[in-house]
């Protein structure tokens, strides 16, 4: 197999050294080093390159991998490690208590109870780190057992590592101002979420942290709230849940498909000017027969046909700002 090029080597060390890339930042850098190839109308060779990558990367235990932000939808591109063992664990920059720290949070999020996927900057401070430390003896008193460095991490440590888990996107807040998971916890802990049993979204089978439940309380099915727009984008889609049938109901600025019946519709304008034309027409042509009958001379016909072409003019202004109802009022009025 041939090895890798200098494009393949810009993809990975884009990723390495700036961290997980939005699709749309990391389709700008593939276009730029494939000579303007967008991947939405080249989408094969995006993914040729895609796995060719990955086969090199298999060799270490690491993949280029993209998946979605639960919070806001969108998606990212990142490399991430698949062995997750003590001695991966050695190359973190966090320490033993950290590390407690974030699997505190990480718990708290993954298992709240509105699965909004987000706790509160309280509850996080909050969290407990002496049940994420394993004591190989247990005979003893645990807390006894406990290192110092986990019994005396204070409160100011954990804001420090809340912070910094934040800026470095293994956590994130979330529109609503909460503490939520960051890209790289939904990029790295794909097989800890499966391992872990926690539910997926019944549509894209990714695991379900920030979802809609069903409305049916004895129903465990979850869906992303971007999975939802999609499934129910068509209007006639059955909302049925798929696990008990209950109705899906609609979601927060989702177009519920009726019609404001007291906004005009499309084709009344066009109405209005078509009968602001036949009126001008008619006001022109009773002005000839009249001028026929009576036998008035050139000028007077003149005058009133500039005469009736202002007050034509005057009735199509009204059509135009007033509407169709109103300009069929005004052209009455001018009749009369």
């Amino acid at each position: 197999m041939a090895p890798l090029s200098w494009r393949h080597h810009t993809l990975l060390q884009a990723l390495l050294s700036r961290g997980p890339q939005s699709e749309r930042d990391f389709h700008a850098l593939f276009a730029a080093i494939s000579g303007g190839k967008n991947p939405a109308t080249n989408q094969q060779l995006f993914n040729d390159v895609l796995l060719k990558i990955n086969k090199e990367l298999s060799y270490l235990q690491f993949e280029l991998r993209a998946c979605m932000n639960q919070y806001d939808g969108t998606v990212y591109y990142g490399v991430v490690n698949n062995i997750a063992d003590e001695e991966s664990k050695l190359g973190s920059k966090y320490s033993v208590p950290q590390i407690a720290f974030y699997k505190g949070l990480l718990e708290a999020i993954v298992h709240e109870a509105g699965n909004d996927g987000s706790i509160t900057n309280i509850d996080a401070l909050n969290t407990r780190i002496e049940s994420q430390v394993v004591i190989a003896d247990s005979s003893q008193d645990t807390q006894s057992r406990l290192p110092t460095s986990i019994t005396n991490f204070s409160l100011s440590q954990k804001e420090k590592t809340l912070n910094e888990l934040i800026q470095d996107r293994w956590l994130s807040y979330t529109p609503t101002g909460k503490i939520g998971l960051g890209i790289r916890s939904f990029l790295d802990l794909r097989s800890w979420f499966r391992s872990n049993d926690i539910p997926s979204c019944e549509v894209c089978n990714e695991v379900g942290i920030k979802a809609t439940t069903c409305p049916n309380e004895g129903c465990n099915v979850r869906i992303h709230d971007y999975c939802l727009k999609k499934k129910f984008s068509q209007r006639k889609a059955s909302r049925a849940c798929h696990g008990c049938g209950a109705e899906w109901p609609l979601l927060e600025g989702e177009d519920d498909g009726t019609e404001d019946v007291n906004e005009p519709e499309e084709d009344q304008v066009p109405s209005a000017n078509h009968h602001s034309r036949t009126r001008r027409r008619g006001i022109k042509s009773e002005l000839l027969e009249e001028n026929e009958r009576t036998g008035s001379s050139t000028r007077t016909t003149r005058r009133s046909l500039r005469s009736a072409k202002a007050e034509a003019v005057e009735i199509a202004q009204v059509a135009a700002s007033a509407g169709p109802s109103q300009s069929t009022r005004a052209s009455k009025r001018r009749k009369n």
